[in-house]
């Protein structure tokens, strides 16, 4: 959520911006926000006349009664009573008008970076840098569900009739590899310096509208019935939320946590093949990472953060690339974004792997997110980055890391995470 004052005085600027994202429907909420803004601004001038003469009048009838005078001091309790029941019209309005502008600026997008691609959609992002070299071996790679059930390690029919679509069970060696990614890339992070985190899986619905648009939330998050509580599709949103309504002091910032957490989706819509198995799905687990930081370093940490990922994916033998995501693939609350995308042998493409974003201060402008500095207090910026969802990851080590006599490679940095295994031998072919 962008600043109603930056608005006010840059409506042409927040326009343009919309047109960058190629959301012309939203236009006209800029004229219509700034009108109600004033009006509500012009009912709380009035509310707080009628507050601060509370006091003056009071006094004037004190001494009007002292006086004798009780005609005029009569006369002054029916100003008050006038005045009393005005003040509460007015603050019914000013809640109201309040409320509707909230509601308007929550769905104006953030302004973009000025370096951001101009794009309609995914299909425009530009590709920046690839790490590591694509292979395509001279073996048929087998689809990745395929693989898993060589060794045993996945059961999809089992899952569909106890939780229906979307779900697996993971078993053995394969379910062995998954905990050990997760292990891997949580003491990766602690060694970059990030504090370890294990956060609510589940968040308020406060939180919620604070972490992402209306757009994600109706896309992705499923609602406890009866109660305030959503399970969080990534834990960056819990994670985020745990600084809502504070004030920072500067000298603690930045603010580094990488957290593991289940997380839940509803993955909406019909999907291919290469969306199938074990690729898009309801239930998954990921290490994530966020920062919370001053604004003039954010761009800093932007780097630091998809780096990380790449370095990770690269010690794990898996090549990548980074891709920066257009205006229109921006979600509304971000201000650049890259995704890392893992070579995928058997398709001889990239796909998503993991999203690192720099959302500027407007999470920590919509669930106030302070920090008390040297020239006064400001909001804080956040970022987040997948370090690696283990679903997707999978896909990518099995596929990149087969051989042709169907037995699977264990980098040497996940070897003291899998009982010291050099590889993994399937147990039917």
């Amino acid at each position: 959520m962008i600043d109603i004052k930056f608005l006010r005085e840059n409506p042409d600027v927040v326009k343009e911006n919309i047109k960058k994202k190629f959301q012309d429907n939203k236009l006209p909420l800029v004229d219509e926000v700034i009108a109600l803004d004033e009006e509500r601004r012009k009912v709380q001038v009035e509310a707080d006349s009628i507050r601060a003469g509370k006091n003056k009048i009071a006094k004037e009838i004190g001494m009007l009664m002292g006086q004798g005078k009780r005609e005029e001091a009569e006369a002054k309790k029916k100003e008050v009573a006038a005045n009393a029941a005005r003040l509460v019209e007015l603050e019914a309005s000013e809640k109201e008008l309040q409320e509707k502008v909230t509601n308007i600026m929550m769905t104006i997008p953030n302004i973009i970076d000025p370096s951001v691609p101009i794009g309609k959609d995914d299909s425009e992002n530009v590709e920046v840098t690839k790490y590591g070299e694509p292979v395509v071996p001279e073996f048929e790679i087998p689809y990745h569900t395929d693989i898993m059930k060589t060794f045993d390690g996945i059961d999809l029919d089992a899952a569909g009739k106890v939780a229906g679509n979307g779900f697996y069970y993971l078993m053995g060696d394969i379910a062995r590899l998954h905990s050990a990614v997760i292990s891997y890339a949580r003491d990766f992070m602690i060694d970059r310096g990030f504090t370890y985190c294990i956060p609510p899986f589940m968040i308020r619905s406060n939180v919620v509208t604070g972490v992402m648009s209306f757009a994600e939330m109706d896309a992705m998050m499923y609602k406890i019935e009866g109660e305030d509580l959503y399970l969080i599709g990534t834990s960056e949103h819990s994670m985020i939320g745990k600084y809502i309504d504070t004030l920072l002091e500067e000298k603690t910032l930045p603010h580094t946590l990488t957290s593991y957490s289940p997380c839940f989706r509803k993955e909406k819509g019909a999907h291919g093949i290469e969306e199938r198995g074990v690729y898009r799905i309801h239930q998954f687990e990921k290490q994530e990472m966020i920062v919370v930081c001053k604004p003039e370093e954010s761009p800093e940490w932007f780097t630091k953060l998809w780096q990380n990922t790449v370095d990770l994916f690269r010690s794990l033998d898996i090549p990548v690339r980074t891709l920066e995501c257009c205006s229109g693939d921006l979600a509304d609350l971000k201000v650049k974004s890259y995704d890392v995308e893992a070579w995928s042998p058997r398709q001889k493409k990239y796909f998503e792997v993991g999203s690192c974003s720099n959302l500027g201060d407007a999470q920590a402008r919509r669930l106030k997110i302070r920090v008390n500095g040297e020239n006064g207090k400001y909001f804080a910026h956040t970022l987040n980055n997948t370090v690696v969802a283990p679903p997707r990851m999978l896909i990518a080590f099995l596929e990149n890391n087969l051989c042709e006599d169907g037995s699977v490679k264990i980098p040497e940095v996940l070897r003291p995470y899998m009982g010291g295994k050099e590889k993994l031998v399937p147990k039917n072919n």
